[in-house]
């Protein structure tokens, strides 16, 4: 690290759990975050600002007028452009040393795969269960640590899955594949602003810590947060057994 990079993280160089060492992680890190939406934003500026030197966001969508009361990555002027271009203007103003990858894709298995096989660390910021469970195969065949976020409404959830700990579960463990869930979307049910902000920033505080393999992480853990109460309930979760997508772990 140059003189100017020990004086941008200074304030995480100071802390005895991080230091040099641990920034230096930061710096070597390559994070890949699927959606560059309510979640994806605070994770994205939380990242960037931490200095994780390279960082692929993945994204189809457009900014939309709907999207600014709690798409903090986005502003009224980049309505109409990619969702991925505006967030790596945001990224690149706050921190010009790292290397933004802007995909406008929405990414299928095989392309799934590659990414997240050149990934350290994966985000699901998304807000389908298919895309969820796509990337959580493609996490769990490659060994890369997953953080995954959601919240509608009130209500928010987050979980880490870390398919090189054995007993780990995944998140097919926790929501399984054959089983039908209804897909609730923010365009039909609300969000409150800030709750994506208090998840999203809770998954880049976990995805940091993976980072840099330090505290306890919230693996075997759902943290639940019921945002209009203020209350915060952890369920913990275990590894299914005979769960067909970790049942036979087989990393890449």
């Amino acid at each position: 690290m140059n003189d100017q990079q020990l004086l941008r993280y200074s304030r995480h160089i100071l802390l005895d759990q991080i230091g040099i060492e641990g920034q230096q992680e930061i710096t070597e890190a390559r994070a890949l975050i699927i959606g560059a939406g309510g979640l994806g934003s605070p994770v994205a500026l939380y990242l960037a600002s931490a200095g994780v030197g390279s960082i692929t966001i993945v994204d189809n969508d457009s900014v939309d007028l709907t999207n600014l009361q709690r798409q903090i990555l986005h502003t009224t002027e980049r309505v109409g452009m990619a969702k991925v271009s505006s967030a790596r203007l945001s990224l690149q103003g706050i921190n010009p040393d790292i290397h933004i990858i802007a995909l406008q894709e929405r990414a299928e298995q095989e392309r799934l795969e590659e990414l997240v096989s050149q990934a350290s660390i994966v985000l699901d910021c998304c807000d389908n269960f298919a895309t969820r469970h796509a990337v959580n195969a493609a996490c769990v065949k490659h060994g890369v640590p997953l953080v995954s976020g959601a919240a509608i409404a009130f209500d928010g959830q987050i979980s880490v899955f870390d398919s090189r700990t054995p007993e780990s579960p995944c998140y097919a463990c926790l929501f399984p594949p054959d089983q039908v869930f209804e897909e609730v979307l923010c365009s039909s049910m609300g969000v409150f602003a800030p709750l994506v902000g208090i998840i999203g920033s809770t998954q880049a505080a976990e995805a940091l810590k993976l980072i840099m393999h330090i505290g306890k992480p919230l693996s075997g853990r759902l943290l639940l947060l019921d945002a209009l109460n203020m209350e915060w309930t952890s369920i913990g979760i275990s590894k299914t057994p005979g769960c067909p997508v970790c049942g036979q772990t087989h990393h890449a």
